[in-house]
């Protein structure tokens, strides 16, 4: 059994990689975000994934938060969202031969931890993409957690949003590391749940806005674990 998962890992893991050079030769062909929606639809269906979606995503969000267990957390985001996301990520990720480029061709934000200026590029870039409609979308847990337990979220989410006074909409993913794990080079298809909740504006004075959306975010989590078998 595990040689077959392993097997249908490094299958799906050259879908992958196909799908994103496919991003990558039509980036400056298609209007954007089209390339990336492409992609990311090309590796859900080639690798025979699918998702269901429940609550509606709010087309003034400014700003998406996601639990964050797998890579295709990134896939699930990008096909169920017509919006022109733009992630938020290490800058280790951006410096990555070929995986680099995903990020540097949309114009990600990159942020570099042990950087003292990094908070002010993180606010700058911010700004940036604002300005264009785009939506900031983040994992506030700052890596992947596969234990069903979410991580202290990062206060980068909460700095950015507070500095603009964003509307937030948070997102739960179930069990994406189920279906696709890199580490243990593993795969097998499946169907997604993520979950829209309601969203809400930044308040900065309330110094726990972050950390209780976490709890929230984890509730809602365990509550369908716990209620839908097929998580299991």
């Amino acid at each position: 059994m595990k040689i077959f998962a392993h097997v249908s890992w490094l299958f799906a893991t050259i879908i992958i990689a196909t799908s994103l050079t496919i991003m990558i030769l039509t980036f400056h062909i298609l209007p954007r975000p089209y390339s990336r929606k492409l992609s990311a639809w090309l590796i859900r269906i080639g690798i025979f994934f699918t998702v269901e979606v429940e609550g509606k995503e709010d087309p003034d969000a400014q700003m998406f938060l996601l639990n964050h267990q797998s890579d295709l957390d990134i896939v699930v985001m990008e096909t169920i969202s017509k919006r022109d996301i733009t992630w938020v990520a290490k800058k280790e990720l951006f410096d990555m031969p070929f995986f680099g480029l995903i990020l540097k061709m949309p114009k990600d934000i990159a942020v570099e931890r042990e950087s003292k200026t990094s908070l002010i590029k993180l606010l700058r870039d911010a700004k940036r993409i604002l300005k264009t409609n785009r939506v900031i979308t983040m994992f506030p847990e700052g890596t992947r957690s596969t234990t069903g337990t979410m991580l202290p979220f990062k206060s980068g989410a909460k700095i950015i949003a507070d500095a603009n006074k964003l509307r937030v909409q948070p997102v739960v993913l179930m069990q994406t590391s189920k279906y696709y794990n890199i580490k243990e080079f593993y795969y097998k298809p499946g169907r997604i749940k993520a979950i829209f909740l309601e969203s809400f504006i930044a308040d900065k004075s309330d110094d726990k806005w972050l950390s209780n959306l976490r709890n929230k975010m984890q509730k809602v989590y365990d509550d369908e674990l716990a209620n839908n078998p097929s998580h299991r």
